[in-house]
């Protein structure tokens, strides 16, 4: 082999490579259209997820309509979980673990199905992707828990808690 030479990788044979039934999407903005979503305060993209997946998985950016905006109230999401990234803004949350939580850019949060929280503020420039699994869930509102102390820990980056 001289300089100009590349060793050539080994390649496992065909028969080997796992095939899954999930198809190819490809998420162009052209091909990600608006949808409805669970909040009449915003506006979704579904961004081919659910339907590349076979209904295993969902993913959306989601994004506030400021003049709608309200508080979602408690309530919890029948699923496996629903994972939020935040792109710009800030949003904040009260948890059933005792906090309330502020998120800004570049932070997200896991909510496991069955968790109670209750959103209770958006910014107007608040930019998010949603994913959660499977792809069809389930909102369901509930009373704030009780065990909760009137006033919760507040909890955000400089304060994980």
């Amino acid at each position: 082999m001289n300089d100009t030479t590349l060793a050539q990788p080994e390649v496992s044979p065909e028969a080997e490579r796992p095939i899954s039934d999930m198809q190819l999407f490809k998420g162009f903005k052209s091909a990600t259209p608006a949808v409805a979503g669970r909040r009449a305060f915003c506006t979704y993209r579904d961004l081919g997820v659910q339907l590349a997946s076979g209904n295993r998985m969902r993913a959306v950016k989601s994004d506030p309509i400021p003049a709608k905006q309200t508080t979602t109230h408690w309530h919890y999401h029948v699923c496996d979980f629903n994972f939020v990234y935040f792109l710009k803004g800030t949003v904040t949350f009260e948890l059933e673990d005792g906090t309330v939580s502020t998120f800004k850019e570049g932070e997200s949060i896991f909510i496991p199905g069955g968790f109670r929280h209750n959103e209770i503020y958006m910014s107007p420039d608040l930019e998010a992707i949603e994913f959660s699994m499977p792809g069809e869930i389930g909102t369901v509102l509930v009373d704030r828990p009780a065990h909760l102390p009137e006033v919760l820990t507040p909890a955000d980056s400089e304060n994980p808690g």
